[in-house]
């Protein structure tokens, strides 16, 4: 499969914080409402449920920057958008998460919900 790679600072920085050490991960600038905190996601998405879909849209375009600069054979063929994951239900999945991690960033939350749609590794 023949992928366009594309040159994208923040999306290598994505790809790395995905595939990278914590201590690694502490030098990485994400910017954009993935580097909120999960309370103040909490607390915007509380009082404006409709800002859960601009957060969910940051967590599609964080994903889908760190499957475009994968290296290949990594996560080939990945599906962020499976049927038996669909779209609500991913979004529930980062409303849980930061329900439980507050003192997490948005980006865990996409983090993990790119990790689980992965699966595990065999």
């Amino acid at each position: 499969m023949n992928r366009t790679r594309i040159p994208i600072l923040s999306v290598a920085a994505a790809l790395g914080f995905l595939s990278s050490s914590p201590a690694t991960a502490e030098t990485v600038k994400i910017v954009g409402l993935g580097a909120s905190t999960c309370a103040r996601f909490n607390q915007e998405t509380r009082e404006n449920p409709a800002l859960q879909r601009d957060y969910f849209a940051w967590a599609q375009g964080f994903m889908s920057g760190a499957l475009i600069r994968a290296p290949q054979g990594v996560d080939e063929g990945l599906d962020l958008t499976p049927p038996s994951f669909p779209l609500q239900e991913q979004a529930d999945f980062l409303r849980a998460f930061c329900a439980k991690n507050q003192d997490q960033d948005y980006m865990d939350a996409a983090r993990a919900l790119y990790h689980r749609l992965r699966g595990p590794k065999t």
